[in-house]
């Protein structure tokens, strides 16, 4: 799966559809006829298969077995799988019309011409050997010219957007009135991933932070301080140890309740002490705020007790680290190599950089998303797509209404309540209907580091300029190019970009069997979203608000405990298991929307029985569609990380540890006692 940098967004990720009504007889049976026309002629793609592997002993390996023997991760990736071979797919397309806009003449200003500028500057590497370290020294002399507490406070206001901070500022629907937009703040500002990398005894995280120290210690030389670039990189290293100490666990992030935290200015400040508050706000553009979400509250007193003690000259030290490293490769040569060994080779295992052409698309969908998006989706989303989803949407709501209603653990009464958030689910498919404007964010040729300093700045002056204002109930979290998706519990909305919408996961040419496994069970993971463990106690305005009877949220915590032990036994990494508690949400998501993928592809048959195609009845091309979906291996650095942060399984787990819970799955394959992945029916975890 993929991530959001935002805290309350739930990615796997995938979308529902706002005014989507539920498939009636008819518009069910007309669907049946076309797929059963199809599957005629259709066939199943069984290349990638391991035939000498049972699917009663592990469904991951029997489907992807002979693919992940013989398919290498390429030198340039850490993992490597449908998702990334999707991405790929779309990152070309996306070259095709960088490079046509760049051979145009556009006026000034526009999204043609900025897009175009965006992409040359970045993909001139000739021009960033020659201008060496200068780009940066207007921002590095920001953080030099630090003398007290106060320069420490308004300078962390000041970088907001421009590179990571102790303390990020963002602006979300307010939990408790979600109508309208709340301040939050957010942990940040560590140069290794989390707060597990600063202090674990496991020799691979002991290995990553001797690699970033020296890392920290090649930029402090390549800036010219040769000779206390060592004494300046531990000292970065020990307050950022600091820093860490007092930040929170992923587990506790992911909590709902617990990351609910409403101050009023003059509360934070009495709780805080130490930081120059009123400087900090003002310099972030921030100055009128009077009430926010403070996410983790003791660890932003650590934080202002830190800035009080610690002194100006360390953190000014820390603050040109976060900036070297954020611009490092936007400069040149030496400086793109020591950020690439260490963010690309230490942390990740990959080989070689990705191919500069390739960065600079996901460099302009970080700064110009919609921009691109719109050329986007003219070119590569057809509307009979759109039209498919909203079928496949309206079916898959349709069958999760029918599961709350057969659920044997929950009263009536929370049955009423969930069914009325079902109801009030928003479905965003392909594109957004009103296009982000960019007319006051300035792309210049020739000027990379200004380019990706001033784009930093364009979306924090963007968001911090919703504060008190109602939220815009239209605005996408992601670009359509974007190969995810995602549940969002302030909106109740889930959300498909044009991306994910393509085979494998979802194909116009394919029978319904297929397409209900794989891009089916990502629209139901996404639905799932809204009743999985944290999304469970948002309502369906999307406000934070138990809606659940106590026996009821009780039955559901067992069911979820179950979850997490089963999840936690797994072991990707010798040493390193999943974290169950962490995992748990999209696991939840997994389970239940594979079940309810299966529902709703029973229910557009109509009694229909699907054809056997390439061997397999439609039941076996439903679970072997969903293993497909989940093809991909990693490199032991890049998961090592993903066990620590990622709330997602790995995509082993996320196939075999969801289907052995499923009844249909046991009936497919005739698994029996003995069978590995034989579960009894009365250990099998049935949620929604």
């Amino acid at each position: 799966m993929l991530k959001l940098s935002t805290l309350s967004l739930a990615v796997l990720a995938l979308c529902t559809l706002p005014a989507c009504t539920a498939t009636g007889p008819t518009a069910a049976a007309s669907m049946a006829t076309a797929a059963s026309a199809a599957a005629s002629a259709a066939t199943f793609d069984r290349s990638g298969e391991d035939l000498a592997v049972r699917p009663q002993d592990d469904l991951f390996r029997a489907a992807n077995g002979e693919w992940l023997k013989n398919t290498p991760i390429p030198a340039d990736k850490a993992s490597y799988g449908n998702f990334s071979q999707m991405a790929d797919r779309a990152d070309a397309r996306v070259r095709t019309l960088v490079e046509a806009l760049s051979k145009g003449q556009y006026r000034s200003g526009s999204n043609e011409q900025k897009i175009a500028a965006y992409f040359r500057a970045f993909t001139d590497e000739a021009a960033m050997d020659k201008a060496g370290k200068t780009p940066l020294q207007p921002l590095l002399a920001q953080a030099q010219g630090l003398r007290s507490a106060a320069d420490v406070a308004r300078l962390m206001g000041q970088l907001q957007g421009v590179t990571s901070v102790p303390l990020a500022l963002d602006v979300q629907p307010d939990p408790k009135s979600p109508q309208m937009n709340l301040p939050l703040t957010w942990q940040s500002g560590l140069g290794l991933p989390n707060r597990e990398y600063y202090f674990s005894k496991d020799a691979r995280m002991a290995k990553a932070r001797g690699a970033y120290l020296a890392y920290l210690q090649t930029l402090f030389r390549l800036q010219g301080d040769r000779r206390h670039a060592a004494r300046s990189a531990r000292d970065v290293m020990q307050l950022e140890t600091r820093l860490a100490k007092a930040q929170w666990t992923e587990v506790a992030n992911r909590d709902a309740q617990k990351t609910w935290n409403p101050r009023t200015r003059a509360e934070l400040i009495a709780q805080a002490p130490g930081l120059d508050w009123a400087g900090f706000f003002q310099a972030a553009h921030m100055g009128a705020l009077e009430r926010l979400n403070v996410s983790q509250p003791d660890y932003v007193k650590a934080l202002a007790q830190a800035v009080r003690e610690v002194p100006a000259r360390t953190w000014s030290l820390y603050y040109q680290a976060r900036l070297m490293d954020s611009y490092a490769n936007l400069l040149s040569k030496p400086w793109r190599d020591a950020r690439f060994a260490f963010r690309g080779k230490a942390l990740q295992g990959r080989e070689q950089p990705m191919p500069r052409w390739q960065q600079g698309i996901d460099a302009l969908d970080a700064a110009l998303g919609e921009a691109v998006g719109q050329q986007y989706v003219a070119r590569y989303f057809p509307a009979d797509h759109k039209a498919r989803m909203q079928q496949l949407v309206a079916n898959l709501l349709k069958a999760y209404g029918d599961s709350i209603d057969g659920l044997s653990w929950m009263s009536p009464a929370t049955k009423a309540k969930a069914r009325e958030k079902l109801a009030k689910y928003t479905t965003k498919i392909g594109y957004p209907d009103t296009w982000r404007d960019y007319s006051g964010l300035t792309v210049k040729d020739g000027d990379p580091v200004g380019n990706a300093e001033r784009a930093g700045q364009f979306e924090h002056l963007r968001v911090a300029a919703k504060m008190g204002k109602p939220v815009d109930r239209s605005e996408w979290l992601m670009s359509p190019q974007t190969v995810n998706a995602y549940y969002n519990p302030a909106m109740n909305e889930i959300v498909f970009p044009a991306a994910i919408l393509e085979p494998p996961f979802f194909d116009m040419a394919a029978d319904d069997a297929a397409n209900y496994g794989a891009i089916g069970a990502i629209i139901g993971h996404e639905i799932s979203h809204g009743f999985d463990d944290q999304g469970a106690q948002y309502d369906g305005d999307g406000k934070l608000d138990n809606w659940w009877t106590p026996e009821d949220a009780q039955a559901f915590k067992a069911l979820g405990d179950r979850l997490v032990a089963q999840y936690a036994a797994y072991e990707p990494l010798p040493g390193h298991k999943v974290n169950g508690e962490l995992t748990l949400g999209e696991n939840i998501a997994d389970l239940s929307g594979l079940q309810i993928a299966y529902k709703a592809w029973k229910l557009s048959l109509n009694g229909a029985t699907p054809p056997v195609i390439n061997g397999l009845s439609g039941d076996q091309r439903f679970f072997y569609s969903f293993a497909h979906a989940w093809r991909s291996k990693y490199r032991d650095e890049l998961q090592l990380q993903l066990l620590t942060a990622d709330p997602h399984s790995p995509p082993e787990f996320r196939a075999n540890g969801t289907v052995m819970n499923h009844d249909a799955f046991e009936a497919a394959f005739g698994v029996k006692p003995g069978d590995r992945m034989y579960k009894a029916p009365a250990d099998r975890i049935r949620i929604w």
